[in-house]
């Protein structure tokens, strides 16, 4: 018998020592080889081996190799080859015994290619599938791959917050990396990261971080002569510069990365950095060269990206610039590209198929956590008294009661989100600048009503992804919207905006979109009917550690409102309520509202209590 089982065991070990070897390890030489030519940044060379690594017999070797011709080919945006050559790698794959392991580089490789084709939607299925498959394999280097892309997803949407959060993850992953050929990129990449926290948030700290990982990044590249990356930590230096005021010495260190650039091998889109140098030469007024390189931006930009949302910032910039030389024509000719551009390229569902995935991730992600301490409990009940079982169900009952919090949370965040649109409210915008058009012979009047609406329009979106503004931005943005609601009911009201001299109004935040609707709905349903002049004040204030925001109007009340009218301010009054909810459950706070009649006359007057948030606190 023990012969018998030791005969078994011997021919398990060898039949998968030669099953691993035949299918999922690749020669040592072979390896040895593939390390060298990916470390010399020679792109045709790489290209050149994955060929002949494919023709080999060893099938971890093709499947490298077939990864190897597709980050060539979509380097190049030759998207159809690429596309044919994951779907060849994914059949290839599908056929070993060991395919879950390499199944990983599959969904890497249709993540890189949707990102390339800027097919937000299914870049966001692969990146999410591939940092639950790289977590579970316990693979680093994939699982960062993995989070770049998501990283990329989120800043595509404008969702910074939740980006941070990934990025902060990456950071761990790349400290606790060996140096290799990798080490310049993932340092230059938590630099670009770094900076762009700080364009958010103003905190010097977070530059001086970018720097630290650009200067690392340096060190690097240069002894691997990777000029790439080279070029991409002079643009964190020229950032820097920039940023600190020092125009003289941005321009010095975006003209060494254009030099670099042009000792890369790769075909390589250096739009990015005449971009740059434009700007630059704006904040020295010198618009004759900023103007020339700007040109330069958009020809590289057109060359190599064609007109896609790639471009599309870049358009929209240009115009600015065009705007501020003074070169009107031009700026006009960008802006209608920029339109163009925009119209034919973004779908608004994206965000919510990206968001809807993300859950899933995170859903996925709980439910094997959740077994996995299901399986320790089972053992726990096992070797423990009751008393041990007694705190795993205290400990249970906790956790539920989280769950549940955090579930309200979440549905009280999509309800937010889709009342925060306001369709009704942009077509009758709309339709009254069309009437003004029509009426008013006044060009430069219809332009500044186009320019309010538009920023309120965008405002209006984007606070979908801002959790705070600033006070003065708040009074810019309703004045604006004022304005515009005042072309819908000519003579109808006057306002005021103001906020007390001991208030920093550039310093304190408030909740994003959190007075419009009680001044929608004064103007809809306050002055409806009435026959005489309606007023509308909004006054900002301190009281003692709390921030006052006071809106009245003359108004005909809240008791002669109709069904319908109430049902309206029953709603927005709700969704205000969940999200002063949600703040003092994050902020420990009791920020809260009143809306009643004025007792002085006619209208109604809300207050609303909040705490003082400043800028710089997290």
């Amino acid at each position: 018998m023990y012969k018998q089982l030791l005969f078994l065991t011997v021919l398990l070990f060898g039949n998968y020592f030669v099953w691993s070897q035949d299918n999922c390890n690749c020669d040592v030489l072979q390896k040895q080889r593939f390390d060298e030519i990916v470390r010399s940044n020679d792109s045709l060379n790489i290209y050149q081996t994955a060929t002949s690594l494919r023709k080999s017999g060893q099938k971890n070797c093709q499947v490298t190799a077939y990864s190897l011709e597709i980050e060539y080919l979509l380097a190049r945006r030759k998207l159809p080859e690429a596309l044919e050559i994951i779907k060849t790698q994914e059949n290839f794959i599908k056929q070993l015994p060991c395919k879950e392991i390499f199944l990983l580089q599959t969904y890497l490789n249709y993540a890189n290619y949707s990102k390339v084709a800027q097919e937000y939607e299914n870049l966001s299925k692969y990146a999410f599938l591939s940092l639950e498959t790289a977590e579970l394999q316990n693979k680093p280097q994939e699982t960062l791959k993995a989070i770049r892309f998501i990283v990329h997803l989120f800043t595509r949407q404008n969702q910074y917050e939740k980006n941070w959060d990934y990025i902060k993850r990456a950071e761990k992953i790349i400290l606790g990396l060996n140096e290799d050929y990798t080490t310049a990129s993932n340092y230059n990449w938590l630099a670009f990261e770094y900076e762009t926290k700080y364009t958010l948030a103003r905190r010097i700290s977070l530059m001086d971080t970018a720097m630290i990982y650009a200067t690392k990044a340096m060190r690097v590249a240069l002894a691997l002569e990777d000029f790439s990356e080279v070029t991409r930590s002079y643009r964190v230096y020229e950032s820097n510069s920039y940023h600190r005021d020092d125009i003289k010495k941005a321009v010095l260190y975006i003209d060494t990365a254009i030099y670099y650039s042009g000792k890369i091998k790769t075909r390589t889109n250096p739009a990015s950095l005449y971009y740059a140098k434009a700007w630059d030469y704006m904040d020295l007024n010198d618009f004759k060269e900023a103007q020339k390189w700007q040109d330069t931006c958009l020809c590289y930009a057109e060359k190599y990206e064609g007109r896609t949302p790639a471009t599309l910032a870049l358009y929209g910039e240009a115009t600015k610039l065009f705007e501020q030389a003074g070169n009107l024509p031009r700026a006009l000719q960008m802006m209608r590209i920029y339109d163009k551009i925009k119209d034919s390229v973004f779908k608004l569902q994206r965000l919510e198929k990206i968001n809807e995935l993300e859950q899933k991730y995170n859903k996925a992600t709980n439910e094997r956590t959740i077994k996995e301490l299901d399986q320790q409990r089972s053992i726990y009940i096992l070797l423990s008294l009751a008393g041990l079982l007694a705190v795993i169900v205290i400990a249970f009952f906790f956790r539920q009661q989280s769950l549940k919090q955090k579930q309200t949370i979440l549905e009280t965040e999509q309800r937010l989100n889709r009342a925060r649109m306001n369709p009704h409210f942009f077509f009758n915008s709309l339709t009254a600048l069309q009437k003004f058009a029509l009426q008013e012979n006044n060009g430069a009047a219809m332009a500044s009503n186009l320019s309010r609406f538009s920023n309120i329009m965008r405002e209006t979106l984007e606070s979908t992804y801002k959790e705070y503004v600033t006070i003065e931005d708040e009074m810019e943005f309703l004045t604006q919207y004022l304005e515009v609601q005042k072309v819908r009911f000519p003579k109808t009201f006057s306002y005021k905006v103001s906020a007390t001299e001991d208030l920093e109004v550039d310093e304190l935040q408030l909740p994003s979109m959190i007075i419009q609707p009680f001044i929608e709905n004064s103007i809809e349903h306050g002055f409806a009917g009435v026959d005489y002049p309606g007023k509308i004040e909004v006054v900002f204030s301190k009281l003692g550690e709390e921030l006052l925001v006071r809106i009245s109007d003359n108004g005909k009340g809240l008791n002669t409102e109709s069904e319908k009218n109430n049902a309206h301010i029953s709603r927005a009054s709700q969704i205000i309520k969940d999200r002063l909810y949600l703040l003092n459950l994050k902020r420990k706070t009791k920020a809260q509202f009143t809306i009643e009649n004025k007792a002085s006359g006619n209208g109604v007057e809300v207050v609303i209590n909040l705490p003082l948030i400043y800028t710089d606190s997290k």
